[in-house]
């Protein structure tokens, strides 16, 4: 059967002579492998179609969905969202390969999760549209909110009686834990501070020096790392640090 669904390219490597495999974020069916035939072909017809599969493309697809295949065939597609700057901007296209390199590392099985999908979709279009602000502060939003679509949000705020954010636990403390992961004074009145943030427009106006975005960007994805097995090294944060530099 075929199915129209949105979704999200995380990743597309070559397969054949002509064709290509793209893991797919979908809000119907979850994280999913499709075959695109013939988008590396060099005839006329075919002439850029590669550039539909990059990284961090939002689609509206049609596809052939069986839950007993791990990897299914896409008959149409054509975009769901045309950036005007992601794709090409270099600090907005490193932000982007954040994200989506985040969820490849998140998602695990192929389980529908709308409202973690619109997420990360909306992310991707503020990205497109914000200010530099709003740019280098949404990937801190991001993994924030992240984390309470995957069900482990950070419970509770910073105030003088719990000025200890334990990223294990996941939640402001009285004291310190027993180990290293942990956020203290500035940091963790910062982290409050975002969790309030419930719209993308705000972000511009939260100010953060290239220290403090370092520091958090690293405690942030520790977080994550600690409540997602086998999470994995991601590639994109060094070079996420740099251009934000």
């Amino acid at each position: 059967m075929t199915f129209k669904t949105k979704g999200i390219v995380l990743r597309t490597v070559k397969y054949g002579e002509t064709s290509v495999i793209t893991t797919v974020y979908t809000e119907l069916f979850g994280l999913q492998s499709y075959i695109v035939k013939g988008v590396r072909q060099s005839s006329k017809r075919s002439q850029g179609k590669g550039i539909f599969f990059q990284p961090a493309a939002i689609l509206d697809l049609v596809v052939y969905h069986n839950e007993l295949k791990n990897l299914n065939f896409i008959k149409d597609y054509q975009w769901g969202y045309l950036y005007d700057h992601v794709l090409f901007d270099v600090v907005k296209n490193a932000v982007a390969m954040y994200i989506v390199e985040m969820l490849h590392h998140c998602l695990k099985q192929p389980e529908a999760n709308p409202e973690l999908y619109y997420l990360a979709e909306d992310t991707l279009k503020q990205l497109d549209k914000g200010n530099a602000t709003l740019t280098a502060n949404l990937p801190l939003y991001f993994m924030l909110h992240l984390g309470g679509e995957l069900g482990f949000r950070i419970q509770g705020g910073y105030e003088p009686s719990t000025p200890i954010l334990d990223l294990h636990d996941g939640q402001f403390a009285e004291e310190r834990p027993n180990h290293s992961y942990y956020l203290d004074g500035e940091q963790a009145k910062l982290t409050s501070e975002l969790l309030a943030i419930h719209f993308y427009n705000d972000l511009e106006n939260f100010k953060l020096n290239r220290n403090q975005r370092r520091l958090l960007l690293q405690a942030f994805q520790n977080y994550i790392s600690l409540h997602v097995q086998d999470f994995g090294e991601l590639k994109s944060l060094q070079v996420l640090q740099e251009v934000l530099s």
